[in-house]
């Protein structure tokens, strides 16, 4: 449980230093774009940096560890978590345990997961009603729904195929998270190798046609998402040209 704890701090200095270097190499590429004018000219003389004091890095800390907690949807009373922190760096006799504050922690994330996947699964039920609503928009047994935006006589893929496409993904809120078209390439993938929305509406497909898709969470990443890219429990939405059936 403690092992917990440590997680949590680490992972709240890793998201503050993340950060931290993406503003760096925004800025970097900034300078990058410099004319050769702006290069030329002397730069301004620079204020020394002033020391951190001992309240700058606590509140480094504060923003930190409140940035990682507050994306974990748990809810904490302010007061008390000063008093367990003011306890420890004091060396003052807590009211629990390290172990013991590591098993109500995992308990209370465990709660907020689990509210989170309540909600989220309320919002897209409501949002796969109403979308199989709209002219054009068939649903399959899955749950999965489609759109034909392009309609073709070409060859029908199987899921032993291996297929290439054009691509765009996005998220219900517009984000687009990826792209074979901004990339500039095709994709080239076996079917059986992807996640189970595609592998289905793929086989809806026939070469040279385009079709939109909605993916049910439980068909994409489900309640584990894809790293900083698809949140928990999305709903993804592919617009998908088959270009061909390589094998």
């Amino acid at each position: 449980m403690k092992k917990i704890l440590i997680a949590v701090l680490i992972a709240s200095t890793l998201l503050y230093s993340c950060k931290a270097k993406d503003a760096a190499a925004a800025a970097d590429a900034k300078d990058a774009t410099k004319t050769e004018a702006a290069d030329a000219a002397a730069p301004a003389a620079e204020k020394p940096a002033k020391p951190a004091t001992k309240a700058d890095i606590a509140y480094a800390f504060g923003v930190a560890i409140g940035t990682s907690i507050k994306e974990t949807g748990v809810e904490i009373d302010y007061s008390a978590f000063v008093k367990g922190m003011k306890d420890t760096m004091e060396s003052k006799k807590a009211k629990v345990t390290v172990e013991e504050a590591g098993s109500l922690i995992q308990g209370a994330l465990m709660e907020a997961q689990a509210k989170k996947a309540v909600a989220a699964a309320a919002e897209e039920a409501k949002f796969f009603e109403e979308n199989g609503k709209k002219a054009g928009v068939t649903t399959t047994a899955s749950g999965l729904q489609f759109e034909v935006m392009k309609p073709s006589d070409g060859a029908k893929p199987v899921a032993a195929n291996t297929v290439k496409v054009d691509y765009v993904g996005t998220l219900l809120n517009g984000t687009t998270f990826d792209s074979s078209i901004t990339r500039g390439e095709p994709a080239v993938f076996p079917l059986e190798g992807v996640i189970p929305g595609w592998t289905e509406g793929v086989q809806l497909m026939t070469v040279g046609s385009k079709y939109k898709f909605w993916i049910p969470s439980a068909l994409a990443y489900g309640d584990q998402g894809a790293g900083d890219v698809i949140p928990a429990n999305s709903i993804l939405v592919f617009e998908v040209d088959l270009l061909s059936i390589e094998k």
